[in-house]
């Protein structure tokens, strides 16, 4: 879903940002359930609340429109001060490494092994150093403040927002939304001409390949084969009207992306993050409905796909022998790369929030129609956004809809869809799949270990082997972003 950007800790950051660990949160929101609006907290402490629970509590609290107004400005100052922090370190880096290698030029011939190897380890670790900084100020540091005035805007707007869905419910006018006829799913049109965009994404599909754009697939067949199971029964559930093909990618980046005419990709990190087979559903549903909506054919032609492609080269330098291009990958985060699905997003289908919103809704719809409880994206979407704990998530929020819209939008289409007597949460061969994944990834930590903690196909640049591990941010997991920022709100 998404665009180039760079950093480890970044992507560290990203899906954890500005929280407390989750089992703090819960802990803190039921209390907050059980708190009379008399004792309410600060309006700042339920900003670590996930989108669910504030859903649930923010009808009940009250604050005056100077204190909203207060918090606001607070969080604008605090994301202006923070990413001026990390602009000025990533300039002041970028003058130490052209300084280091202008000095390396000039003594090329005089200097030692062990003094080139110390130099060349010095550069590597700026480079490091520098990308953190750069994706923090640039990309993460927004999209983690833009979450936190989405919560804010919670707070204050959906009580409004829920009174009018619940009056839309009661007089029936919700039903002319549009594609708000459930009953008819898979009867019904959603854009006419599916298999017009198959030869499109074939296309799509092998330039991607040729210019090493693809990453590895997973080759796990009891993976593939679950995956592509429930990618089926959702779209046998939807309004999909050509076959569905489904790759699961070998890539830690939590992100799943589709192409005209058909084909979804969801990459291993994807589901690794998700908690149940609902979360999945719901995400696979989003895809399936890019596809039965034909966004891809409306913002993708033949000639931009080599565009697409080109973009991604130039940014990246290089595309590099491995065939991984990608932002989300472990090793590749610390220094700084942009992902095959960010960019895809971005280039296809991120472009246009509308579309956005719209492959929301019908993935919701039809994962109520698989059988599934509709909430499992929405609950994905709230994981991501505040979860404790979760890497490479930047790419499921780059250049989509804003929080609090899409949320709010999600939540009302669920209030709207006929309520089932039982939904489908989770599956034994969901447990089945997470076992098989463990065992993939704990191979792959045994062998980059072997290695000496270097993963020769997560390389773009050449690696100097045998250096320090470079300085990182001083951010732990479970802290908030604001002892990074020194931003007053911790």
């Amino acid at each position: 879903m998404k665009v180039p950007v760079r950093g480890l800790v970044a992507l560290l950051l990203v899906a954890a940002m500005l929280w407390m660990p989750l089992l703090q949160g819960r802990a803190l929101a039921a209390s907050q359930a059980a708190q009379p609006a008399s004792t309410q907290l600060p309006l700042r402490d339920y900003l670590r609340d996930s989108y669910v629970e504030l859903f649930k509590i923010s009808p009940r609290l009250t604050f005056s429109a100077s204190t909203f107004s207060e918090v606001s400005n607070d969080l604008k100052q605090g994301q202006s001060e923070c990413d001026s922090t990390f602009k000025q370190r990533s300039s002041e880096l970028g003058k130490e490494l052209s300084q280091s290698q202008e000095q390396l030029g000039k003594e090329t011939y005089s200097i030692t092994a062990a003094e080139r190897h110390h130099v060349h380890c010095s550069i590597q670790n700026m480079r490091a150093e520098q990308a953190q900084a750069e994706v923090l100020a640039q990309h993460a540091i927004p999209i983690a403040y833009q979450n936190l005035e989405a919560k804010l805007e919670l707070i204050q707007q959906w009580p409004g927002d829920l009174q009018q869905i619940r009056q839309e419910i009661a007089d029936g006018s919700y039903k002319n939304r549009r594609w708000e006829d459930v009953q008819d799913i898979g009867f019904r049109t959603i854009a006419a001409g599916q298999a017009k965009d198959i030869k499109l994404g074939v296309q799509a599909v092998k330039e991607m390949k040729d210019s090493g754009l693809m990453p590895p697939v997973v080759k796990d067949k009891e993976i593939v084969n679950y995956v592509t199971n429930v990618a089926k029964k959702v779209g046998a559930h939807s309004d999909l009207k050509v076959p569905l093909h489904v790759t699961v990618l070998d890539d830690k980046t939590i992100n799943a992306f589709s192409l005209p005419g058909g084909y979804v990709f969801v990459e291993r990190g994807l589901l690794d993050a998700t908690d149940n087979e609902a979360e999945l559903a719901g995400v696979l549903g989003h895809e399936i409905g890019h596809i039965c909506a034909r966004h891809g054919h409306k913002l993708m032609t033949r000639s931009t796909i080599a565009g697409i492609l080109y973009q991604a080269a130039a940014v990246a330098g290089m595309v590099f022998t491995g065939g991984i291009f990608n932002i989300g990958t472990y090793y590749a985060l610390e220094y700084g790369y942009e992902g095959l699905g960010m960019l895809l997003e971005l280039s296809l289908l991120g472009v246009s929030r509308e579309y956005e919103l719209q492959a929301d809704q019908l993935g919701i719809e039809y994962a109520w129609n698989s059988g599934y409880d509709p909430s499992g994206f929405i609950r994905f979407f709230d994981k991501m956004a505040t979860k404790v704990g979760y890497v490479n998530s930047l790419d499921w929020f780059y250049d989509h809809p804003p929080f609090y819209e899409r949320m709010v939008d999600a939540e009302r289409q669920i209030m709207f869809l006929p309520k089932k007597s039982t939904y489908i949460v989770n599956t034994p061969q969901f447990k089945q799949m997470k076992k098989e994944l463990a065992k993939m990834e704990a191979k792959e930590k045994k062998k980059t270990e072997a290695a000496g903690g270097w993963n020769s196909k997560l390389h773009l640049f050449v690696h100097e082997k045998g250096c320090q591990a470079p300085h990182e941010i001083k951010y732990k997991p479970g802290e908030s972003i604001v002892k990074v920022c020194s931003e007053p709100l911790d």
